[in-house]
């Protein structure tokens, strides 16, 4: 399997993105390089494929199969395609505020912390659908990581498309994201341009 080791403060320098959509509080303090060259058409949806890739933790052969699906479901592509990455289970669990990190959470996941309606899920890229109940697992209530996430979580907002239960440890996946309750800095529609050329 593949993995993105980049540091994370260097690569949100380099795809201008807040280390706060993360889940980071760190700020770097190199000055960004000033350039004087305009960027094309193509290095600016380049770029926004790159962000999206990056804040998900996916990469290109998994991202394009997304994108595939996207254009199969009806309604606009580029909020499909957000709507499939949004509703992952790493990135719920996420936003949920059982974890401090997308990767951390992607961690939790996959060493089976994670039930999905009562039943253990280790896919990080599971699909969370309308109605599902994800909650911690009874045995890693206790887990060091998981108290200190939900410490540093009580300042997030959970997303209007989720309902947590921070005392039972669970969420309840209330309706499926729609772009205006995705509330990263994102065109979507120039991963579409990029994509259909």
């Amino acid at each position: 399997m593949a993995i993105d080791r980049t540091p994370v403060l260097k690569r949100c320098r380099q795809l201008d993105i807040d280390p706060i959509v993360m889940g980071i509080n760190k700020k770097s303090n190199r000055q960004p390089k000033r350039t004087r060259r305009q960027k094309s058409e193509y290095g600016t949806q380049l770029q926004e494929k790159q962000k999206a890739k990056f804040i998900y933790g996916v990469l290109e052969k998994q991202f394009r199969s997304y994108y595939e699906k996207a254009i199969k479901e009806e309604g606009i592509t580029g909020d499909n395609l957000l709507s499939i990455l949004e509703r992952r289970l790493d990135n719920v669990v996420f936003r949920l505020g059982f974890a401090r990190t997308r990767k951390e959470a992607r961690q939790t996941v996959c060493h089976g912390h994670i039930t999905v309606n009562g039943r253990r899920v280790d896919i990080p890229s599971y699909q969370v659908k309308a109605g599902d109940v994800v909650a911690v697992a009874p045995k890693a209530k206790d887990l060091l990581p998981i108290k200190e996430a939900l410490v540093s979580s009580e300042h997030m907002a959970v997303p209007a498309w989720l309902e947590v239960d921070v005392e039972k440890l669970k969420g309840t996946v209330l309706q499926l994201p729609v772009r205006d309750q995705i509330d990263l800095d994102l065109d979507p529609q120039l991963i579409v341009e990029l994509y259909s050329k």
